[in-house]
């Protein structure tokens, strides 16, 4: 602020602000950039204080009588002299945050940030906001609001018209500053905390409204359908300057809600109205609609029980939330060109309990499957599936595929090398430490270090060689006896790995680690063959933009990684 009242010629001193006004006079100005000398203090701070002043109209503010004959070959000696016109093109390029800081410049500046221009720019800028709310159409509110009227029967009848907010009388600096600036921090990816079960929501600005879409998988067994997704609230401005946060659960349409941040990266939600969630036929028909969405059938066209008990167990659990909930922050895996496919999330096949996302991500010799919605034996947060990419598998011939026990003598005679060059390394490091221990002068310790080095090196070398050394693809087939959700896997694989895959008892009781085979079939899918449970998972990429969803750094990945387990243990 002290640059720019230096640069209009508006110093804190009295003599500044007298020498200020005797060069206006000796110019001819006319003292429309005088100073602002209020002494009132500002009503508040950061954006809000561009907020608080009266309504304006869209013309652009601020503007003086042309410059006399004698000026007008000289060149400006401040901002203050520059066209208003230019002004609003340079303010419009600044951040929105640094605006109200140069409202406090002087009055000319804060007559120009009054302009609509500047605010609707930086609305589209820093969100994304490209609606006009001077031609908006009530049926162009936002892409994805048809959702909303598709899914409400009420919507026909006109009603939906009436719970649209009065944009005409609105401007683009409400919207930045009451909607957009207000709740930034919750736009990105989150995980709900519904027990062992997760979630996965995305918070955008989609329209002039913020929306939180949750995002379901498609209906077991289809893993190669798109995702499926539907409102849980959404914030927008129903009247200027007053945002209002609505529940869009249950199929009653949008009700009053509420939304607070925690702390950083964790924002909770409440619906006031749980009422709206309940439906005229009770329990039973509220389980009957939620089967449908949830499965895409009835509990009559499921003959297992157990996948009966456990969809059961899933309904009568998240139900008791009523979309009360806690959100915590997750991000994208960030990707490397050595990664063997690209990062990301994935839907996944798991038995009787369905469809499930999985959080593909590569650290350095290992890939790791983190558990985004999870289910009561491997709850969401937990490691389901590991790779060693040190130690790829080749597999047999086709006839020789078929039976499991060559398969299964293939992988655990692998199983037991990797246990042989553990059992090494922990003696190697131990022999190490104490070396350094014993040793009287520090210049051996170099020398195990290259050492180590050279040995990774080497691994890295033979992992990459072994990839250069199978064939761009070669035929697959699962063994007898191998259970799959979905029989309509690739029958052609690119390279396999040894792995191993979590599993335990209901409840999270008695995890264990067992041997498995990690199977690449492109660039979109990749399955898994679990020996103990001699069943195969076929996951498929999720071919979504989820906004705001980038790590800031590796960094920042890896301890989400860390919080979301530890919490889900």
């Amino acid at each position: 602020m002290a640059v720019c009242a230096r640069l209009c010629g508006v110093g804190p001193a009295r003599g500044c602000r007298r020498r200020g006004a005797a060069r206006e006079q000796r110019r001819g100005g006319d003292g429309d950039s005088e100073p602002d000398t209020d002494t009132e203090p500002e009503e508040a701070s950061g954006v809000a204080v561009a907020a608080e002043d009266d309504e304006e109209t869209e013309r652009i503010e601020g503007s003086r009588p042309s410059a006399g004959p004698a000026e007008a070959g000289r060149a400006p000696l401040s901002l203050l002299e520059l066209p208003p016109e230019l002004l609003v093109q340079i303010f419009g390029s600044l951040p929105g945050t640094d605006l109200p800081s140069l409202a406090r410049v002087c009055t000319t500046f804060r007559r120009i940030l009054r302009t609509d221009t500047i605010w609707r720019r930086r609305c589209r800028e820093e969100y994304g906001v490209c609606e006009n709310l001077r031609k908006l159409e009530i049926t162009g509110v936002s892409c994805r609001d048809v959702y909303a009227k598709r899914i409400n029967p009420r919507v026909k009848s006109g009603r939906f018209m009436k719970i649209l907010p009065d944009y005409e009388h609105m401007e683009y600096r409400d919207v930045y500053t009451c909607l957009l600036h207000r709740y930034r921090h919750i736009l990105g990816l989150w995980q709900p905390d519904i027990g062992p079960y997760g979630g996965l929501l995305n918070v955008v600005v989609d329209g002039l409204f913020i929306i939180g879409w949750m995002y379901l998988p498609p209906h077991d067994p289809h893993v190669d359908d798109p995702m499926r997704f539907k409102p849980l609230f959404r914030i927008h401005l129903m009247e200027r300057k007053c945002a209002t946060v609505e529940c869009m659960y249950g199929h009653k349409g949008p009700h009053n809600g509420h939304i607070q941040i925690v702390k950083k990266d964790e924002f909770s939600t409440k619906c006031n109205q749980t009422d709206h969630h309940r439906m005229s036929g009770g329990r039973q028909e509220e389980f009957r609609t939620w089967l449908r969405e949830e499965w895409g059938r009835t509990l009559e066209d499921i003959f297992h029980e157990h996948m009966q008990e456990l969809i059961l167990m899933k309904f009568i659990y998240t139900s008791q939330y009523d979309n009360c909930l806690t959100y915590r922050r997750i991000y994208l895996p960030p990707s490397s060109p050595d990664d063997l496919i690209k990062p990301g999330l994935f839907k996944g096949t798991y038995g009787s309990h369905g469809l499930e996302i999985v959080m593909l991500s590569f650290h350095g010799r290992k890939a790791k499957g983190t558990k985004i919605t999870g289910d009561p034996n491997i709850p969401a947060g937990q490691q389901t599936v590991e790779i060693d990419l040190a130690h790829p598998l080749r597999l047999p011939d086709i006839e020789n595929l078929r039976d499991f026990s060559e398969l299964s003598r293939i992988v655990l005679e692998v199983q037991e090398q990797v246990r042989r060059e553990e059992q090494e390394e922990e003696q190697r490091q131990e022999g190490e430490d104490r070396t350094q221990q014993a040793a009287s002068q520090p210049a051996a310790q170099p020398q195990g270090g290259g050492e180590g080095a050279e040995g990774e090196e080497t691994a890295a070398g033979a992992e990459g060689a072994a990839q250069d050394k199978a064939p761009a693809s070669q035929p697959f087939v699962l063994p007898m006896g191998v259970i799959s959700r979905n029989e309509d896997y690739p029958r052609t694989c690119r390279v396999c790995f040894y792995g191993t895959g979590l599993i335990a008892g209901h409840g999270f009781t008695s995890p264990e680690r067992t041997p498995g085979v990690f199977v690449l079939f492109d660039d979109d899918r990749f399955g898994f063959i679990w020996l103990e449970l001699k069943s195969f998972s076929l996951y498929s990429r999720i071919k979504v933009s989820f906004q705001n969803a980038e790590a800031p750094s590796r960094e920042a990945f890896d301890e989400m990684l860390r919080n979301i387990q530890s919490l889900a243990t």
